[in-house]
């Protein structure tokens, strides 16, 4: 008599495959939480970059600053075509002008480190004095004696200060608030 085979089939596995695997996102989301911890901790180390949102202008929501390089740049152009004069000179004070107040409020507010920029500004200005004072010397790198030191001093001090701020944006950012109301 013929075996009876069963209503219900096996299947059954070759002998080299592995079984498979459950779907299980446990796995996942710990690989995506060691991953969130670790930009955290790169976030926290690094001190160049932006953090958080753009610091408001003393303006309110009006672009002044924007709206000065925009005219400094105008009148640069203007100046240019027409063969130099204070057409130029003004669009080079203007441009300076809504460049520093720019990078002075994102710099003192920890969102983004403008060092160098902002500590050679007064070492040109320095240096510029000190031709306007004494005419310029034969040797040109006897003005680096004037403007260096004044580079290297605020360079320190703002850099210094840029920390400071930074760490203080972090913690103002990364302490919870109260729901208004």
């Amino acid at each position: 008599m013929p075996s009876r085979s069963s209503k219900r089939s096996r299947k059954r596995r070759s002998p080299g495959t592995a079984p498979r695997a459950v779907a299980s996102t446990r796995r996942e989301t710990r690989v995506q939480l060691e991953v969130d911890a670790e930009r955290r901790r790169r976030r926290e180390r690094r001190t160049l970059g932006r953090e958080g949102e753009r610091p408001r202008g003393p303006f309110g929501g009006l672009p002044v600053s924007e709206v000065v390089i925009l005219l400094g740049l105008i009148a640069l152009v203007a100046g240019f075509i027409d063969g130099g004069g204070p057409a130029v000179i003004a669009g080079i004070v203007l441009c300076a002008l809504g460049v520093v107040e720019i990078t002075a409020r994102e710099h003192f507010a920890g969102y983004r480190s403008h060092t160098a920029l902002l500590a050679a500004i007064p070492a040109i200005a320095v240096e510029a004095a000190v031709v306007l004072a004494f005419g310029e010397p034969r040797q040109r790198a006897l003005l680096l004696l004037a403007a260096v030191p004044v580079f290297a001093v605020l360079f320190w001090w703002l850099r210094r200060r840029f920390l400071r701020a930074r760490q203080a944006r972090i913690a103002r950012e990364s302490v919870p608030r109260a729901p208004a109301g």
